[in-house]
């Protein structure tokens, strides 16, 4: 099965993956790069007619959106670790590079990366099984339903972990149709090795993204384990025991269920979606190169550092710090920031801590022009920050704050502003080209309380 057919185009670390690319290669990533330039006007067109639908119809439009790119069971046995990391290095420009990221996703990551000119390898992918018969808020037959399906993947593929991740509050929509098997290189992938022999330029260093976030889980064989929930606005204890916000989120999507009664965990393991498998660590090791680690604690923890890197940048080399670009989740545009000379700050969702951690970075720097890319995920999911959160913190820009692209009365089911917001930034004035950083100058400024480099 060809690996673009088998990996989902709406996952974190495919929109990475080719933002980064493209930013490489000095090219912009519109409709999150999986379009080109001249579809953007019509798909543009289109999501704003599904934003006009009754939310019922807006719903399943999405949700059937996703499920055409679930792999039908019958076809895991046909995928092929290594045909995956073939397709993930090909992404890149083919030329010497002065650092060669690897590990986990992470948007502010992506801005280290393109200051650096370097690309980044991700350890986890998505790959969207098809699946129907199951109440999306029955974690124990989501699990048993995985089961084959996850064994018949990790026959073939010897180098990959399992993590069959259920999510019905932020994933609800996808997951009517689809089971989530995010897999995990514990080997380092041939195409990885040989890419950074010959693209690694002979006094580079490798940088291992290491996101130390774990969660309980299952274990459904050796390879194999089922993760119920995910970071996001609802914590572990609400997954797991239920509450006044489950309860009413249940309700209000017309759940026969008051709670959830996923499977006993049994051990702790790195989060599917952020978290690093330290396995890998000993194949990096041994490829003969430098290696550098760059580990933190939550996703959100890397983009204050890296925010303040890029302000130190800026005006080490005369350049203005008083824009900044507010990304979330998968809608993140590298090139565009450093075109525009804005400071970027990434947050991993729409929801839970991600406000806070935003508001935080304002109370200790401010700025004349505020701009934000907001990822909308067609739920009314727990923990949600409304849009008049965002609206007040761009709000406390000096001069200038904007939601780039949104429509308000549309979020979270605002599909056009996963378009717009990137034409709505494209307008923005550029300013002069500043020269890359070295990997020397960007570890002597990357700096935070939770990231060790």
């Amino acid at each position: 099965m060809r690996p673009s057919r088998a990996v989902a185009s709406f996952d974190s670390a495919t929109g990475m993956l080719r933002a980064l690319s493209h930013c490489l290669a000095g090219r912009d990533a519109p409709a999150l790069g999986a379009a080109p330039r001249a579809a953007v006007p019509v798909i543009s067109a289109l999501l704003g007619g599904v934003n006009r639908l009754p939310t019922s119809l807006a719903d399943q439009v999405y949700a059937v959106s996703g499920v055409g790119e679930a792999v039908p069971p019958g076809r895991l046995a046909d995928i092929d670790a290594d045909d995956l990391a073939e397709w993930t290095v090909d992404h890149y420009p083919r030329r010497r590079y002065p650092v060669v990221f690897l590990g986990s996703s992470n948007g502010a990551l992506m801005h280290l990366a393109a200051a650096l000119d370097a690309p980044w390898l991700p350890q986890t992918l998505l790959i969207p099984v098809r699946r129907g018969g199951v109440d999306r808020d029955d974690p124990a037959a989501e699990l048993e339903a995985g089961r084959h399906p996850g064994r018949e993947l990790l026959r073939t593929n010897p180098e990959l972990v399992l993590h069959h991740m259920h999510d019905p509050n932020q994933d609800r929509l996808m997951i009517a149709g689809m089971s989530y098997f995010r897999v995990k290189w514990r080997r380092l992938p041939v195409a990885y090795r040989r890419f950074i022999r010959e693209h690694l330029a002979p006094d580079g260093v490798v940088v291992t993204s290491e996101c130390d976030l774990d969660w309980p889980v299952t274990r459904v064989d050796e390879r194999h384990v089922f993760q119920f929930g995910a970071l996001g606005g609802a914590d572990e204890q609400e997954y797991f025991t239920g509450g006044p916000r489950v309860r009413e989120f249940l309700r209000s999507y017309g759940s026969e269920h008051e709670s959830w009664n996923p499977p006993q965990p049994d051990e702790r393991r790195p989060e599917a979606e952020w978290g690093f498998e330290p396995e890998l660590l000993d194949d990096v090791d041994a490829l003969g190169f430098p290696v550098r680690r760059l580990r933190f604690g939550h996703p959100e923890d890397l983009s204050p550092a890296v925010a303040q890197l890029h302000r130190d940048w800026y005006a080490a080399n005369g350049s203005p710090t008083d824009r900044l670009l507010v990304e979330t989740f998968l809608l993140l545009e590298p090139h565009w920031a450093w075109r525009t000379g804005s400071v970027p700050f990434w947050l991993t969702f729409n929801a839970g801590s991600s406000p806070g951690t935003l508001r935080e970075h304002l109370d200790s720097v401010s700025y004349d022009e505020i701009r934000m890319m907001l990822f909308s995920h067609g739920t009314e999911s727990i923990g949600l920050a409304p849009i008049e959160t965002w609206q007040h913190l761009v709000g406390r820009a000096r001069r200038f704050g904007t939601v780039l692209g949104a429509d308000p009365a549309a979020y979270p089911r605002d599909f056009a502003g996963l378009v717009r917001a990137h034409r709505a930034l494209t307008r923005v004035s550029a300013r002069d080209e500043l020269p890359k950083m070295s990997f020397h100058e960007a570890e002597s400024l990357l700096r935070g309380p939770n990231v060790r480099l």
